[in-house]
């Protein structure tokens, strides 16, 4: 057993028992997947029912044996502390607890019991596994965000380590950091590429520049992973050039995981397996494929948290030719991210700004959602809704949090608003630039 299953079974979440169920549920037939789709619809419904107080007040006085009629769960449902949301039996230590983003503008803190979770990896896996990659094993060149402060930093270093995956900076896009960049896949066996789309389309533009293809000087590469942000048509083109390998578009959610991966058809594959996909539109009512509407998803394993018909914040649409077994996602719309230029000259990814935000994201509740707004070189505003207002002692430190990952002198202003202005789609942008 290699190093990554094994510190997955060593926390106690059971990856080859995941694996095998995963394999039985994919040799079902296209006539018997109904049948489970509406089996396991059924059995998380009634055991959030009978085990978990939260799901049972927000289903109070609705007929629960009509599915349709089950509440849509919104994030702004869930900002209560989370013990008030975990099902009997289910505590912080027994469960796998983790922090969203906060890139829809409302960040959550949740859990996912330990089978769910390995459920999960198997699915990632399965998938990696299409294009001939170890997702436990494959070197990986990570670009995502890390964690500054001394703990949480190498913390996430050593799960790089264990992952067997090199960390490229996303808080830094320069020409020199680029530059040395290169230098890396030249020095390195990388097999894929995984992280924010904003990142690694700058640096496809830089390869472009320099008229270098990312395969030729790294020829164990097989693959790029997109993930986090939108990717445009022609940003997938650039990236197919510049760095010689097919572009997977992954889409997916931390409460969730994986929600839909690139075949090798090209086509955005659903995953069926262990999650439920709806397209409803602004009444709750379900869309005929083809329609766009609201992503609303259900886990289908999750005994320790109800995410039954929880709305992503997302509006998408499924392909007309998709069926139980194999929904195909047409598009999404939203989860774009600007790049930040600073007044040094420097660039970052918009998604920075999610590892600022994350200091003020707090388990009381307290900031229900919030916006980062760029008005100028060195000028930035953080609009946001509350209960209280931000403490002084928060608002410093979200300054010097803002400090650490991009440089000194920037100017932030704090705005506290009853309300957040949506997009056309409904979702909050986290992130907008009105910097030429």
């Amino acid at each position: 057993m290699n190093l990554f299953n094994l510190t997955l079974k060593l926390k106690g979440f059971p990856i080859e028992r995941a694996k095998r169920d995963l394999a039985k549920i994919q040799s079902k037939t296209d006539a018997e997947y109904d049948a489970y789709l509406n089996s396991r619809k059924k059995a998380i419904v009634e055991h959030h029912l009978m085990y978990n107080n939260f799901y049972k007040g927000l289903t109070k006085g609705i007929d629960t044996a009509d599915w349709n009629a089950l509440p849509v769960i919104k994030k702004s449902d869930l900002q209560i502390p989370l013990k008030d949301r975990l099902s009997d039996g289910f505590t912080t230590k027994n469960c796998h607890i983790h922090k969203t983003s906060g890139s829809s503008g409302t960040p959550l803190i949740f859990a996912k019991d330990k089978y769910t979770h390995a459920m999960s990896w198997a699915n990632f896996m399965d998938r990696y596994n299409w294009y001939g990659i170890n997702a436990a094993t494959s070197k990986q060149a990570r670009f995502y965000g890390i964690p500054l402060n001394c703990t949480d930093y190498y913390k996430e270093r050593f799960k790089d380590v264990l992952g067997n995956r090199f960390r490229f900076s996303v808080f830094d896009l320069s020409e020199k950091q680029l530059e040395w960049n290169v230098k890396k896949f030249k020095s390195t066996a990388f097999e894929y590429i995984n992280g924010y789309t904003s990142a690694i389309v700058q640096l496809a533009k830089f390869l472009k520049e320099k008229d270098i293809v990312l395969k030729d000087i790294c020829p164990t590469l097989k693959l790029c992973i997109v993930t986090a942000e939108m990717l445009f048509d022609d940003d997938k083109v650039l990236l197919q050039k510049q760095l010689g390998v097919p572009v997977a578009n992954e889409y997916g959610s931390a409460e969730l995981s994986l929600i839909a991966f690139n075949n090798l058809d090209d086509e955005w594959l659903i995953n069926t397996e262990d999650l439920f996909i709806e397209i409803l539109d602004e009444n709750g009512k379900p869309l005929q494929n083809g329609k766009e509407g609201r992503i609303v998803v259900t886990s289908l394993y999750n005994f320790a948290h109800p995410f039954i018909r929880y709305d992503l914040g997302d509006i998408g649409a499924l392909q007309e030719a998709s069926t139980p077994k194999k929904p195909l996602l047409k598009n999404v719309i939203g989860r774009t991210s600007d790049i930040a230029v600073l007044p040094s000259g420097r660039q970052a990814a918009g998604l920075t700004f999610y590892y600022i935000t994350k200091t003020v994201i707090e388990d009381d509740g307290n900031v229900k959602e919030f916006i980062i707004e760029q008005h100028a070189l060195d000028v930035f505003k953080i609009i946001y809704t509350s209960t209280a207002p931000l403490s002084e002692s928060k608002i410093k430190a979200i300054e010097n949090s803002i400090e650490t990952y991009l440089e000194p002198s920037l100017v932030v202003n704090f705005e506290r608003k009853k309300e957040l202005k949506r997009t056309k789609g409904g979702k909050i942008r986290q992130f907008t630039s009105f910097v030429k």
